[in-house]
C-alpha cells in the first residue's frame, strides 16, 4: 500500500515537473503552450496581411487588429518565474525611435530642427488618437521614463569626458534624477479611489420600476416617490463613466460604479473608476491625479524641472563654453564641427522643449490650486460657461470652493491625511 502511494505521488510530481513552464515558455491567448523563440512562426494573419498588401488587394477590416492581438501575445521576455511575461507593445516605439531621431537630429542643424519640430507633433498627435479613444497605453509612461534614463546614460557618457563638471555637479544631477524616480513612485500609487460602503453598493430600497440609471428620462434621473440625497444620481445615464456636473456639494451617485461618490470625485473613464477630487488622468504617468497623489505629483514635476534646467545648464556650459548661458542655446558657434558635441547639444534642445511642456503644466497647477479648482471642475466650468475666466483660460475661478490664496494652499497641503473613510451611502426616504 505504501509502494503504491509513494508510486502515484511521483507519478504526480513527474507530471507537475512537465507542466511547469520554463523562463522562456508560456501559454498563448489559445491555451497552447508555447517559446518565445517561436515568436515569428505560423502566423496566417500576418500572411495574409503581408499577400493582400503584395497583390495589391484590400486589407480586411478585421486582419489588422488581429495581427495587433497576434504580435502583442507573442512579444515576451523570459522571466524566471511563471514563464515568459508579455511586453506592451506600447513601450517599444520610444525605446527605438528617440535614440535614433537623437542620433539623427545631430548629423546637421537643419535635420535637428526638422527632427527637433515633428518629434513634439507626433507625440501630440498620438496623445489627440488615444485621448479620443479613451484608452490606456505606456507609450507616453515609457517615453517619460526612458528620456529621463537616456538624458542621463548621454550625460554620463557623452557629457563628463568633454571635461568642466565637478563631481559635486554630477552627484546633484544623479540625486535630482533618484529623487524624480522615487516621487514618481510614490505618485503611482493609489490616487484615492472611492471605496464603495456596502450601504451604496446593496441598498435597501425596492423599486418597483427601473432604477434611475437604467431609465435617465424618468423625472430626471429620480422616480416619483423616492427621494435620493445623491443629486443627478443617473447623470447622464450613459455606462461610459461621463463625468457628473459639478452643481453641487452634496455626494453625487457615479452610474458607471453604481455608488455614490463624495463631494469633488469624478470618474476617470480611462481608469474605470472613481477618484476623489479627481484633478485629471495624467498619461505621462498613466494614472489619475486625485486627492491622494496630487501633492506627489506636483512633487514629481518639480523635482524634474529643477533637475532638468540644471542638467541643461551644465551641458551648454561644457559644450558651449565662451558664450553665456542664456544664449548659449541659441548661439553656439562650431557646436556640429564635432559629433559628440552635436548629440549633447541636440539632447539639450530636446530637453529645453519637454521642460518648457511641464513648465506650463506645472504653472496651470500652480494657478489651479491657488483658485482651489481641479482641471476637471475648471474644464467642465469653462464648457457650461459658469466661471470667470482670464489669460486665455489659462487662469479659471469657480467661486465654489476658493477661500483666499493662503487657506486655498494650505487646504492642498493638508489633504490626502485621511483617505481611509468609505464612499457615503445615499440616504433613501420611501
Amino acid at each position: 500500500m505504501k509502494k503504491r502511494a509513494a508510486k502515484v505521488r511521483r507519478k504526480k510530481e513527474e507530471d507537475e515537473e512537465d507542466e511547469r513552464l520554463c523562463c522562456c515558455e508560456y501559454v498563448n491567448s489559445r491555451g497552447e503552450r508555447s517559446h518565445v523563440a517561436a515568436c515569428c512562426c505560423d502566423c496566417e494573419d500576418l500572411d495574409d496581411a503581408f499577400d493582400r498588401f503584395l497583390k495589391r488587394e484590400p486589407q480586411r477590416a478585421e486582419s489588422m487588429s488581429r495581427v495587433s492581438e497576434v504580435l502583442s501575445d507573442r512579444v515576451r521576455v523570459p522571466w524566471f518565474w511563471g514563464g515568459a511575461r508579455k511586453v506592451d507593445l506600447s513601450v517599444i516605439p520610444p525605446l527605438v525611435l528617440l535614440p535614433a531621431l537623437l542620433h539623427l537630429a545631430a548629423l546637421h542643424f537643419l535635420l535637428g530642427a526638422a527632427v527637433l519640430t515633428a518629434l513634439p507633433a507626433l507625440v501630440l498627435w498620438y496623445y489627440y488618437i488615444t485621448h479620443r479613444k479613451k484608452g490606456r497605453t505606456l507609450f507616453f509612461l515609457s517615453l517619460a521614463l526612458f528620456s529621463l534614463g537616456y538624458m542621463y546614460y548621454l550625460f554620463v557618457t557623452e557629457v563628463l569626458p568633454l571635461g568642466g563638471v565637478a563631481p559635486g555637479q554630477v552627484a546633484a544631477v544623479t540625486a535630482g534624477v533618484a529623487l524624480t524616480l522615487a516621487a514618481l513612485v510614490v505618485t503611482k500609487r493609489d490616487p484615492g479611489v472611492v471605496r464603495p460602503s456596502r450601504e451604496s453598493v446593496h441598498s435597501t430600497v425596492t423599486y418597483h420600476g427601473p432604477s434611475a440609471e437604467r431609465d435617465p428620462a424618468l423625472n430626471g434621473g429620480r422616480q416619483e416617490g423616492v427621494t435620493m440625497t445623491a443629486v443627478n444620481r443617473a447623470g447622464s445615464g450613459d455606462d461610459d463613466g461621463a463625468e457628473p456636473r459639478e452643481s453641487s456639494r452634496r455626494s453625487e451617485w457615479c452610474a458607471a460604479c453604481r455608488a455614490a461618490s463624495p463631494p469633488r470625485a469624478g470618474h476617470c473613464r480611462i481608469c474605470g473608476v472613481c477618484v476623489r477630487r479627481l484633478d485629471h488622468h495624467c498619461v505621462w504617468v498613466n494614472s489619475c491625479v486625485g486627492q491622494a497623489n496630487h501633492r506627489s505629483f506636483l512633487l514629481t514635476l518639480l523635482l524634474f524641472l529643477l533637475t532638468s534646467l540644471y542638467g541643461i545648464s551644465l551641458v551648454l556650459q561644457s559644450v558651449c563654453p565662451e558664450q553665456l548661458l542664456l544664449t548659449a542655446l541659441l548661439y553656439c558657434p562650431g557646436v556640429y564641427d564635432k559629433y559628440s558635441t552635436a548629440l549633447c547639444f541636440t539632447c539639450a534642445w530636446y530637453s529645453s522643449i519637454v521642460t518648457a511642456g511641464l513648465l506650463h503644466l506645472l504653472l496651470v497647477q500652480a494657478i489651479n490650486i491657488s483658485y482651489n479648482v481641479t482641471e476637471r471642475e475648471a474644464r467642465l466650468a469653462l464648457r457650461d460657461k459658469s466661471a470667470r475666466s482670464a489669460y486665455c483660460g489659462l487662469v479659471v475661478d469657480t467661486g465654489i470652493y476658493s477661500r483666499g490664496f493662503s487657506a486655498n494652499w494650505a487646504e492642498f497641503m493638508q489633504m490626502g491625511e485621511k483617505l481611509n473613510y468609505p464612499s457615503p451611502a445615499p440616504t433613501n426616504t420611501v
